[in-house]
């Protein structure tokens, strides 16, 4: 048997093969065409399924795959992008991306409207934003009266795409999180957010709990992929959370670190979930759980600053080389707050600084102070996570980050945790292909399957915790220091 994982990623489409004791076939993708103006980032939902339909096909064609024997595709990706369907189950214009911005105007109504501890005990978020699809159908609403008034059903992107192989219409739990209309707690759509940006329940798919069956894919959707209508379609969950499954981070006491342009962080909050943690919260991959997800947009998007205005021609390699002999820490402290903070302080005043620089200090101690202040970020993180009852026994390190060893290393001495690097670097598909195999029944639980399928290429045990135990200190009182300062 075989088992699909499809990645519907916003600037690629990812899908990749795997035998049933997950082997890797083959992996391909395929880029998102968006069309761009004034703010506004939409895409054709019905072409970019469409793409989905003939990369797999083309895969299984040319890997010479039988398509009888393939048991399940399981989908991820992004959360937010909507779909608007008239009541003959059409699109009624693009797809509107997360990216999309349209509706800053629409949040401030909406933030007016909610306190922000409502929020957070309903939705588990931190904050109105213009991502949320709430918002953009309000703002739909306001501006597109023929598109609204006419409306028949309102779909995420992954829920769309279950919807045009199975000709079922169902949504996922974990990303129905992030429509900003889902209550977390009691896993059924807020009215109060309905009403007011005026939606009926009548036009939201049923929800169903993540990683479950929608249904068998239809004839002419089989004949497309050159599959069986037996293929069983799996509504999978959140890219983040299959990057979990992935890397088997499926109990908790395990946080997956993504260190890409952005820093995401995932870990199995304790159960009751609290409805204040100030930690983005969400609905988890497994039933009746949740997941924390903090986000830090200064996350490597610093490192990769400072190497471009600062470094010249040096590479990512020459710098870790260099700063592999060296004594650290040094004296030099960065907060890398590039574009305000995230979470635990949400501050948008914050700034970026370097402190401690005398005329010896050079780009590489510059570059090392970087990476430090980004793992100092991370462990504030950590012991606000922990503050709220979740405990943290170690680090799952993925993204680019985790080519670095001397920032795993830091990482591990900073936050005093072990960080481990998984040898599968594309885990979202891997997780797909896991959930549909234990989904089938092959494994009894996530964790069989991550103890049979999952292995760690390397593992960074804290060396010097007590040595920067005084600096973080410093970062701390920094921090506040420069809130001070730049409220002057």
């Amino acid at each position: 048997m075989y088992y699909i994982g499809v990645d519907l990623g916003s600037t690629n489409i990812k899908v990749a093969i795997y035998t049933q004791e997950m082997k890797l076939v083959d992996r391909q993708s395929y880029p998102v065409e968006y069309i761009r103006k004034n703010g506004f980032v939409e895409f054709d939902a019905d072409l970019y399924c469409g793409n989905i339909m003939k990369l797999i096909g083309s895969m299984i064609t040319s890997n010479q795959v039988d398509g009888t024997q393939v048991a399940q595709i399981t989908f991820t990706g992004q959360a937010e992008s909507l779909v608007v369907l008239n009541k003959g189950g059409n699109t009624m214009m693009n797809a509107i991306s997360w990216m999309d911005e349209r509706s800053v105007d629409e949040c401030e109504k909406l933030s007016a409207m909610f306190t922000h501890e409502e929020i957070e005990a309903v939705t588990g978020q931190m904050a109105v934003l213009p991502t949320w699809p709430a918002t953009k159908i309000l703002w739909l609403k306001e501006n597109r009266p023929e598109i609204y008034d006419n409306a028949a059903t309102y779909m995420m992107l992954k829920d769309f795409v279950v919807y045009k192989l199975t000709g079922k219409k169902v949504a996922d739990m974990s990303i129905a999180t992030f429509t900003f209309y889902f209550d977390i707690y009691e896993k059924k759509y807020w009215s109060k957010m309905l009403d007011a940006i005026g939606v009926s329940e009548n036009q939201l798919p049923p929800l169903v709990e993540p990683c479950t069956v929608a249904g068998n894919l239809t004839e002419g959707v089989a004949k497309t992929m050159n599959l069986s209508q037996a293929t069983k379609v799996n509504v999978g969950t959140l890219d983040h959370f299959t990057g979990m499954v992935g890397t088997g981070n499926v109990q908790m006491g395990g946080m997956t670190l993504s260190t890409g342009t952005v820093m995401a962080l995932t870990t199995m909050a304790a159960e009751p979930a609290p409805r204040d943690s100030g930690i983005a919260m969400h609905y988890g991959f497994q039933p009746d759980t949740h997941i924390m997800l903090p986000v830090a947009e200064s996350g490597g998007a610093s490192l990769e600053w400072f190497r471009r205005t600062c470094m010249g021609d040096i590479s990512y390699d020459q710098m870790n080389t260099e700063l592999q002999k060296r004594d650290l820490p040094n004296n030099l402290i960065f907060l890398p707050f590039l574009v305000g903070t995230n979470s635990p302080e949400f501050d948008t005043d914050a700034n970026g600084v370097f402190f401690g620089l005398r005329q010896e200090s050079d780009v590489y101690d510059m570059a090392c102070a970087v990476m430090e202040g980004v793992a100092f970020m991370l462990r504030k993180n950590c012991d606000h996570i922990r503050a709220k009852g979740t405990e943290i026994s170690y680090i799952i390190a993925t993204g680019g980050g985790a080519k670095s060893p001397i920032w795993c290393q830091l990482q591990a001495d900073i936050t005093g945790l072990p960080v481990v690097i998984p040898t599968e670097k594309e885990a979202a598909c891997l997780g797909c292909a896991i959930i549909g195999a234990v989904s089938d029944g092959l494994y009894a639980s996530y964790q069989e399957a991550a103890d049979k399928i999952i292995s760690f290429q390397h593992r960074y045990e804290p060396v010097d915790h007590a040595k920067y135990e005084k600096k973080y200190e410093k970062y701390c009182a920094l921090y506040e220091a420069m809130l001070k300062v730049t409220r002057l």
